[in-house]
C-alpha cells in the first residue's frame, strides 16, 4: 500500500515552530512479499532493483539484502534477541521509498502482528527505526502495544542539533477504516526536563499501489527524497536566525535498541 499526507512538526520552546509539508509513504507487509517471492508485488513496486521508485531491503536494519533474508530476516532477530519470540504474524513496514535511486528514511514504523493462529493476529510489538544525517541508526522498542495507546521511551540517540539527548519520547499510532477509507497516524512527541517540546506526526489515507497510482506520486513529487532532506536543513537553518541554540552531537549508544 502506498500513503498519501502529510508530516507536522511543532516546537514550543524557547521560540514557536511550526511547520507542515505534503508527503507519500509506503506501507508494506514484509511476510507476504517474502513469503511469495512478491512477484505480484514486484511487478508494481521494483522491490531490490533500479526503478524510478523503489523499495531496497537493504536501506533498513543492518543493511542485509535479500540474499541474506533481507531487512524482515534482521527485524526478526531483533526482536528473538529481545525475548520477543511470538511476534510471526504479519510485519507491516512503513517508510519512505527511494527515488530516482535517492532515499533518506528519519524514521520507520514496524507493526509487528502475532500470528493469525495465535490471538488473532494482534499487535505484539513496534519497532521505530531512527536515522540520523550521520548515517548513524538507533532502534526503539515498544513491546505489548496497542493502537490508540500512549507509550513512551528515554531519549537516547541524538537527531537533531537543538534538542539534548534526554527526557522521553510519547508515541501514539492509529490505523483504521473509515467509509471504505484507511487511514494512518504515527504520532512522536518529545518531552524534556522542562515539559513538552515538540510534537510531530506523520498522517495519510492508505491505497493499493496500481502503477496509475505510483506515477500519479512520481508526477506529484518527483524529488521526495530529497526534499525530505532540503527541509530537514532548512529548518535547522530556520531555527539557528531565530537563536536557539546550537547543540554538539555526543556519541552514540552503545546499544543499537533501546526498549
Amino acid at each position: 500500500m502506498i500513503g498519501f499526507g502529510e508530516v507536522r512538526h511543532t516546537r514550543l520552546r524557547p521560540i514557536h515552530h511550526a511547520f507542515v509539508y505534503r508527503t507519500y509513504f509506503l506501507m508494506l507487509p514484509m511476510r507476504a512479499m517474502q513469503d511469495a517471492s512478491s512477484p505480484a508485488m514486484d511487478s508494481l513496486l521494483a522491490c531490490n532493483r533500479r526503478a524510478a521508485l523503489s523499495f531496497f531491503d537493504s536501506d533498513h536494519g543492518d543493511g542485509r539484502g535479500p540474499k541474506q533474508g533481507g531487512a524482515l530476516r534482521w527485524l526478526d532477530h531483533l526482536l528473538q534477541s529481545e525475548g520477543i519470540l511470538d511476534a510471526t504474524g504479519e510485519t507491516w513496514l512503513h517508510c519512505y521509498p527511494r527515488v530516482l535511486g535517492y532515499t533518506f528514511k528519519p524514521v520507520s514504523f514496524w507493526y509487528c502482528h502475532r500470528a493469525i493462529s495465535d490471538d488473532g493476529g494482534s499487535l505484539r510489538a513496534i519497532v521505530v527505526e531512527v536515522n540520523n544525517t550521520f548515517g548513524e541508526r538507533h532502534c526503539y522498542l515498544l513491546d505489548q502495544p496497542s493502537l490508540g495507546m500512549e507509550l513512551s521511551a528515554a531519549k537516547v540517540f541524538y537527531v537533531s542539533p537543538f534538542c539534548k539527548v534526554e527526557g522521553r519520547y510519547r508515541f501514539r499510532f492509529m490505523r483504521a477504516m473509515r467509509d471504505g477509507i484507511e487511514k494512518t497516524v504515527a504520532r512522536i512527541d518529545f518531552d524534556d526536563s522542562d515539559g513538552a517540546l515538540l510534537q510531530t506526526s506523520v498522517s495519510g489515507t492508505l491505497q493499493a499501489i496500481t502503477r496509475q497510482v505510483l506515477r500519479r506520486a512520481l508526477w506529484r513529487y518527483p524529488a521526495m527524497t530529497l526534499g525530505v532532506v532540503f527541509h530537514i536543513h532548512l529548518q535547522a537553518v530556520r531555527l539557528w536566525l531565530k537563536g536557539v541554540k546550537f547543540l554538539h552531537k555526543p556519541a552514540a549508544p552503545t546499544l543499537p535498541v533501546t526498549r
